[in-house]
This record gives structure tokens, sequence and C-alpha cells, in this order.
């Protein structure tokens, strides 16, 4: 007797909520909120990697395009590379990539393969001559991945900065980069941590890695780079600097 009059009400206030929809756009709104906001967050955040994998791509293309044609007539129908010049093209990749702080969260590497045959050779030598580094990124991931150089490689047109020789070319295994006989190719490594907007609710920690190469644009003086009054500081790549 007891157990009837406990479920009695019950059954009835269950029968009235049934019934009842003066507030069923509020529950399916309290509902489906949950669903949606997950889903939006989820296509945002997949967006947002998507565009910052194309930025960063663009980034190595425009960077190996920029480094390609620099450089001063000599007035010996070549042109001189300079440390300012090399400066010049890692300045405007600060200022065209700071949306991403590429170079707070990445690290680039500009290296110059080169195919030639300089005063101490006696035929052209395929090596990794000088490389170039932006980015306060440091370690494996985000150091170059084909081959380093020291710091004063290309410095001076001695055999003691020669640079690293590369008979294999640039790059991953079957993909490798080879100059031609003679002529160089602006190499460039882009790695960079991204950013997710959510943290790691919907992507996991993702590093971003691109490479692109192009041919230098002109007749290249390839002895070595020049760094005349005033001379300018090398970014080389035993520097981590934004």
């Amino acid at each position: 007797m007891h157990a009837v009059t406990i479920l009695h009400p019950l059954a009835g206030f269950c029968r009235r909520l049934w019934r009842e929809t003066r507030a069923i756009s509020a529950m399916e709104f309290a509902l489906g909120t949950p669903l949606m906001l997950a889903m939006g967050g989820y296509g945002i955040e997949v967006s947002n990697l998507a565009i910052t994998n194309m930025r960063v791509s663009q980034y190595a293309l425009q960077i190996a395009d920029n480094a390609s044609r620099i450089g001063v007539n000599s007035g010996l129908a070549t042109y001189q590379l300079r440390e300012g010049d090399l400066n010049d093209v890692l300045q405007g990749l600060r200022l065209f990539s700071a949306g991403a702080k590429l170079t707070t969260f990445g690290r680039v590497t500009v290296s110059s393969l080169e195919n030639v045959e300089q005063s101490y050779d006696d035929a052209p030598v395929q090596r990794i001559h000088w490389q170039r580094c932006v980015g306060l990124k440091s370690g494996i991931g985000f150091d170059s991945s084909y081959g380093t150089t020291s710091a004063s490689a290309g410095t001076t047109s001695g055999a003691a900065d020669a640079g690293t020789d590369a008979p294999s070319g640039m790059g991953d295994a079957g993909q490798q980069v080879n100059a031609p006989d003679g002529f160089g190719v602006i190499f460039v490594e882009v790695n960079y941590q991204y950013q997710p907007l959510f943290g790691t609710l919907f992507v996991a920690p993702t590093k971003l890695h691109y490479v692109a190469s192009v041919m230098v644009r002109d007749k290249r003086d390839f002895s070595q780079i020049y760094n005349p009054a005033p001379t300018a500081t090398p970014s080389t790549c035993d520097k981590h600097t934004v």
C-alpha cells in the first residue's frame, strides 16, 4: 500500500512531463549546443591547419626564390652575393610571416648547393657551400635534416671554407635535389611547430615540414659571400634569433 502511494504521484509527473511542449526548443538547444560547438570548433581548427600548411609551404618557396635572385653586379659579368643581401631576404621572411610567428615557433635553413669548380678544385664538386638560418627553435626536427656546414663556410674563397661535400644532393631519399654542372641551387627547409587555436582539444601537437629549391637566376660569383663595409653580421646557423 505504501509503495503504491509513492509511485502514483511519480507516474502522474512523468505523464505530464511527456506531454509538456512549452520548453521543447530550450531542451533541444541545451542538448544540441555542445555537439554543434564541438563540430564547429573542429572544423575551424582543421581549416586553420590547412591554411597554415599552405602558408608555410609558400614561405619556403618565397625565400628560395628571393635568395636565388639577389646579388650586385660586380662589373665582371657576374653578381656578387653579400651578407647584407642574405640578411635582407631573412628580414623579408620575418615580415611576411609575422602573423604565424614563424621565426618564434620554427626554424628556417637556407643552403647554397653548388656544383662548381672552385680555385682549389680540379673538377666541379657538389657541396653545401654555405648556410644561413633564422628562428628560435633548435634540435632534432628543426635543424637541417639534409646536411650542415660550418658557420665560416663560404665566407672566404679558400679551401678551409669550402663547405661540406654533398655528392647525393639535398632532400629525402629518392627525391634529392642536385645542382647542374657550373650552377647553384638555393635549397630551403622550413620546420614549424603548429600553434593550434584550441590547444590539443582537436589536433595533436603537429610539426609542419616543407622544403623548396630554386636555381640561382643570374650568373653568380660562387667563390664566396662578400661582406664589404659597412659589414653585416652573418645570420649563420649557430645563432637562434627571431
